[in-house]
């Protein structure tokens, strides 16, 4: 019997690491006024923030259907295998729910967790997952170890631009245009599963250290658990100066930091210039 990992795009997770890692990554669908895509396999990375900057549409992302899930359980149960669907957070998306209601057909091997996080946070746990399952551990065994452990996991992001909170509707015009003029930065963190702003960094030194001091207060990084960073728009150039900055911080584990373009999920509200960093605490 083996053991199925599942989660969905908004775990910023691409088809190639997918195929790589031998999980299952189901795409929502996100929509620019009549045109629908799916996010990570006919809308990817780069393509997402030029129509992101070049259309006045603020995008949309759908939730996945109960019957969608249902196909996927449906294959592991006829294989006789187990399966584990790592859900994006119930605190933004429905899809949580959705997934539970198509669980319920099969009974018994088949597993819906709520990660209470998205983006690189839930990049990072499923990743988790299959480091435990590469180890033979079935799937009750691998949900035992993450109870824990998922508690334990940080996500700190700073936005290089206000305009698309305002877009999404999650900040006053008023707001935006100050803080744009003022250079002012919000710094979020995810917290009981749905974005929170924690600061906002005056230019980019000012956000650096609040990135530092964060990971401070969190105890540090346990880079003996998978660690991830990822930057928004069409460049990483920021991320990695971040990086370079920061590189007391990874000294002597460069080689185990890993690199992701955020998708739609966040990017339709960070716009291009965001860079986050996602670990497990010490």
């Amino acid at each position: 019997m083996a053991v199925r990992i599942m989660t969905d795009s908004a775990s910023d997770i691409s088809q190639e690491l997918a195929k790589k890692w031998g999980i299952t990554v189901l795409p929502l669908k996100v929509r620019f006024g009549e045109e629908e895509f799916l996010d990570g396999v006919t809308l990817v990375g780069k393509d997402f923030y030029r129509k992101l900057v070049e259309t006045d549409e603020v995008p949309k992302t759908s939730q996945i259907s109960p019957y969608e899930y249902s196909e996927e359980f449906r294959k592991a149960k006829e294989a006789g295998d187990e399966l584990i669907y790592f859900c994006l957070s119930s605190g933004v998306s429905g899809s949580y729910q959705s997934a539970c209601i198509a669980a319920d057909d099969f009974g018994e091997g088949i597993y819906v967790v709520d990660t209470r996080q998205f983006c690189i946070s839930e990049y990072i746990i499923v990743q988790r997952a299959v480091q435990l399952r590469d180890q033979g551990k079935n799937a009750k065994e691998i949900l035992k170890v993450l109870e824990n452990e998922m508690k334990k996991v940080h996500v700190i992001a700073v936005f290089d631009t206000l305009e698309y909170l305002k877009l999404g509707g999650r900040i006053s015009s008023a707001a935006a245009a100050i803080g744009n003029l003022l250079t002012i930065k919000p710094v979020i963190t995810i917290e009981d599963g749905a974005v929170k702003i924690i600061g906002k960094a005056r230019g980019s030194k000012n956000s650096h250290n609040m990135l530092m001091e964060f990971v401070e207060k969190t105890g540090g990084i346990d880079f003996t658990r998978p660690i991830c960073l990822a930057y928004s728009g069409f460049s990483d150039d920021i991320l990695m100066k971040y990086v370079e900055d920061s590189k007391a911080l990874y000294e002597g584990n460069e080689d185990k930091l890993q690199y992701a373009i955020v998708g739609a999920t966040i990017g339709t509200y960070s716009g291009p210039g965001a860079i986050a960093l996602a670990y497990f605490e010490k």
